[in-house]
């Protein structure tokens, strides 16, 4: 899980920019609260209306039951572009989306379902529905998403349409309980006075000074071998750690972020790159193991650049099938969720990805959920695609920097 928690921004601040002479077909913006629906109104200084179904001619008005609710009223938008603090969406065409018909469309609905746990303001009665479908194939899902969603395509306040996309998956470690002989680098649970000192230690401090070390005394949930390790567990946000206790015995937990320093994350492998110890192309975490493996008596200097530490809270591991949880506060799903710019895209949007593989030419086009962020994924076309965990997630998501074109598709 991406690291940096910052809330999705309300609904309330997204702003419709008309478009009388555009082309292109009209679209519907976020759904807005009736209080600001009504300052809507005002401000666009047109008739916005609420449509009711028409009532059967009769002779004789139906006699409603008394315990019969109204149809909920439906908005009719204005065309126009949908404005986002730091994103524009577009309206735009199904046929826009490259591969849209191709993708196993069905394989997103469960990492839909746990975002309708917690569903962004505009999907409330999209997830009541979804409740109730029987979608048994590709084709009836795929005809459910069109008839219910529209297309925006999603672009930078300046315009540009591709942005960048990366990878992250969840790491596996061994570790123990207790420090041992070779176990001696600590997961620390936040330090009780975190919150009356911002920003606190850095990481250099917690490591060498020893007022900082007696506020993070007694607060190790686990060590590990490597002090990389640890980092790429900091880096991702969450583990899963094949744990060793004290009585021999082992049992699997994952770690989860609980909260950092106050300080700035800073990318050991573009410091590398700035003292000519690495080429751009070859600080990947392979090739930053490698450099540490020949020059283990820079490991500390290298450590030392990122001031961030984070801490972390333990959290049992009943069912390892089940992903890690996002920003949102619901699980990940592998290859169906990312991580966005929530000032971009808000939690619980559903997103079409056209990117590549990596290390290929092989389209990577398929429909994600927005359930995740991070303190690197800032800006309208940016996504951190979440690989799962093992082996081949860790090698794609290190692999994985890719040109990335991206729409949101947000209920009717």
């Amino acid at each position: 899980m991406k690291i940096s928690k910052a809330p999705a921004p309300k609904a309330s601040r997204i702003r419709i920019v008309m478009n009388h002479t555009s082309s292109r077909p009209e679209a519907r913006s976020i759904p807005f609260s009736l209080a600001g629906l009504s300052l809507l109104c005002m401000a666009l200084l047109t008739g916005c209306q609420w449509l009711s179904k028409p009532q059967p001619a009769s002779s004789v008005p139906p006699v409603a039951s008394p315990t019969a609710v109204p149809a909920a009223p439906k908005l009719e938008w204005p065309a126009g572009v949908v404005e986002r603090p730091r994103a524009r969406w577009v309206p735009a065409a199904w046929g826009e989306l490259p591969g849209w018909g191709l993708d196993r469309v069905t394989e997103v609905l469960p990492a839909l379902r746990r975002s309708c746990v917690r569903p962004a303001e505009g999907w409330l009665m999209l997830c009541a529905q979804l409740r109730t479908q029987t979608l048994k194939d590709d084709i009836a899902t795929r005809r459910w998403l069109e008839d219910s969603l529209r297309v925006y395509r999603v672009e930078s306040l300046t315009g540009d349409a591709q942005g960048l996309l990366t990878g992250y998956y969840e790491p596996l470690m061994t570790a123990s309980r207790q420090p041992t002989e070779t176990r001696r680098v600590p997961l620390w649970a936040p330090p009780a006075d975190l919150a009356s000192r911002r920003p606190y230690w850095t990481r250099q401090e917690l490591e060498s000074l020893p007022a900082a070390q007696a506020a993070v005394k007694g607060r190790e949930i686990a060590y590990l071998d490597d002090p990389l390790d640890a980092l790429v567990l900091q880096i991702q946000g969450s583990g899963r750690l094949r744990l060793q206790e004290p009585d021999g015995s082992e049992r699997m937990v994952r770690i989860a972020y609980a909260d950092h320093n106050g300080h700035p994350y800073r990318s050991v492998g573009r410091w590398l790159i700035e003292q000519g110890e690495l080429k751009a192309s070859e600080a990947s975490w392979p090739g930053i193991k490698e450099w540490t493996r020949r020059n283990p008596t820079r490991l500390q200097e290298m450590m030392w650049q990122n001031p961030r530490m984070v801490f972390f809270r333990e959290e049992p591991l009943p069912d390892p099938s089940v992903g890690p949880k996002g920003a949102q506060g619901v699980p990940l799903s592998p290859g169906r969720s990312v991580a966005v710019d929530p000032q971009s895209v808000p939690y619980g949007s559903l997103m079409w990805l056209d990117a590549t593989e990596p290390l290929s030419t092989k389209p990577l086009q398929r429909l994600v959920v927005a359930q995740d962020t991070g303190s690197a994924i800032v800006g309208a076309v940016r996504a951190d695609y979440f690989w799962g965990w093992g082996d081949e997630a860790e090698a794609q998501a290190g692999r994985t920097k890719q040109a990335l074109r991206t729409w949101v598709l947000w209920p009717k």
